[in-house]
């Protein structure tokens, strides 16, 4: 099937074949005619199939009939990222340049007032994320009364980052009467909830088994030490023909150091994680892109939607603690029907994430070695984990058993440590005694020595064994003066 049997306008044909394409791929054949329709739309498709125009597309030829009015935009797309959302940006741009259409994209790390002045003018397509989108909304700068067409793109990616009550609060928000496009790579439950909350009567359109991986990705793994990663990275580097690769980490404290490490071997490579500016990330894609950098060090947040023309290869530094994330991962590699090659490096203690991983892609992935690099062993099989829990504890008897044998050769050890212990105390018992006799004798000695002055005052009173009171027996000699009275 070619794009001209899709019964799409001459303007969108034209700049599809600009862009170079020929053929649609099997999302883009099965969702387009069916979006035209005005039908709501629950896509799953794995990534790098062309999910993004199979609603791209279809929207510019909906949308070229009509008009925009100022902070009411006549269609949303929400987006996990907002390098997702600044590629849909892209597409939009490169598909509708022979339409009079605008667009505003409504991503944070950006100015809020160059934001507004595109409201204002009003817009046709509305690209944003949940958390950027709401802001303009509780400022009172945008309108959603008017929207047409819901996107959700990457539902299973809103799922995971928690933009889900977000994401419900803006639903809330649109016109009840609308057509709903939801995609996902991945349909797990709660996504199924959603679709059956969000849309009515939905297309449900499956083109590849839910969290497969792309036959054109060839997969390998290898099973290092912890200490070894680093080494095994670029020794893999310098031996695979690159022409350029993401390498993934599951920590942004990882990123640093890795991108750091990889600088001081004279690699060319950069760093993109989500704590980084909106100016430094889009800068650092840009590089990425033009070919300035040659490896690109990540997060998940690059997982996602980036459309990197002949990525060439895929590198999990760390395996990925979802399994479904390893799928995502890799599909940035081998995308539009050309190869790519996926290398993931392992330790050990990674057994029940690849096992996990080999489940959800159907099968194992093949262990691959190289030379100066001491390979390592996993185990990704729950029996052993469980006869390893069992061996590591002894079971009461045993423990019992062995309480009473340590016991037994202790025996004569305590009974030697606790005579000498009584010996000790009972001598230092002795000194004390001494110590405290002789300070008794020198206190009575000392008693004896006083004066016979001393001894006389401190004899009690006359009263017996009361003690003085005021002056005693004395008085003294001014009270023994005449007064004399004046009459």
């Amino acid at each position: 099937m070619r794009f001209e049997d899709l019964g799409l306008s001459s303007e969108i044909l034209r700049a599809i074949d600009d862009a170079g394409y020929e053929a649609p791929t099997p999302i883009q054949e099965q969702a387009v005619p069916y979006v035209l329709m005005n039908r709501d739309i629950l896509a799953c498709a794995q990534t790098g199939t062309g999910k993004t125009a199979s609603f791209v597309v279809p929207m510019l030829d909906i949308l070229a009939a009509g008009r925009a009015r100022a902070r009411m935009p006549r269609s949303l797309i929400l987006e996990p990222t907002r390098e997702l959302a600044a590629q849909v940006a892209d597409n939009f741009e490169t598909y509708g340049k022979y339409q009079k259409l605008s667009m505003a994209l409504l991503i944070g790390g950006v100015s809020f007032e160059e934001q507004e002045k595109r409201l204002d003018r009003g817009v046709d397509v509305l690209i944003a994320t949940p958390g950027r989108l709401l802001d303009h909304f509780e400022r009172g700068k945008v309108l959603l009364s008017d929207v047409k067409i819901l996107v959700i793109d990457e539902a299973d990616r809103m799922l995971d980052m928690g933009f889900i009550p977000d994401v419900e609060r803006i639903v809330k928000l649109l016109p009840k009467i609308r057509q709903t496009l939801m995609l996902s790579a991945t349909m797990p439950k709660e996504i199924k909830r959603l679709a059956d909350q969000f849309l009515m009567n939905p297309k449900e359109i499956t083109v590849n088994p839910e969290s497969s991986t792309a036959d054109t990705v060839e997969q390998s793994i290898m099973i290092v030490a912890q200490r070894d990663k680093r080494e095994a990275l670029r020794t893999l580097m310098r031996a695979e023909d690159v022409s350029n690769a993401l390498i993934f980490c599951n920590r942004k404290r990882d990123i640093g150091v890795l991108h750091r490490s990889l600088k001081r071997h004279g690699f060319e490579a950069g760093a993109l994680h989500g704590d980084m500016d909106q100016f430094s990330r889009m800068d650092t894609l840009k590089s990425f892109k033009d070919g300035d950098i040659k490896y690109l060090v990540c997060s998940d947040v690059a997982a996602r939607g980036l459309d990197i023309a002949g990525m060439s290869h895929v590198f999990n530094f760390d395996v990925p603690t979802n399994a479904e994330d390893y799928v995502h991962r890799i599909g940035r590699t081998g995308r539009a029907g050309k190869s790519g090659r996926a290398i993931t490096l392992a330790t050990g203690e990674d057994g029940k994430y690849v096992a996990a991983i080999e489940r959800i892609t159907g099968g194992p992935i093949p262990r691959m070695a190289i030379d100066g690099v001491d390979e390592a062993e996993i185990d990704t099989s729950d029996d052993g984990k469980r006869r390893r829990r069992r061996s590591s504890r002894k079971s009461p008897s045993e423990s019992r058993g062995s309480g009473r044998q340590a016991a037994k050769r202790s025996a004569p050890s305590d009974r030697k440590e606790s005579k000498s212990r009584s010996q000790r105390e009972e001598t230092e018992q002795k000194e004390t005694e001494k110590k405290t006799s002789g300070r008794k004798k020198a206190a009575r000695s000392k008693q004896d020595e006083r004066p016979a002055a001393e001894k006389a005052k401190s004899k009690p009173s006359k009263g017996g064994s009361e003690p003085m009171q005021g002056f005693g027996d004395d008085v003294p000699a001014f009270m023994l003066r005449p007064v004399k009275i004046s009459s």
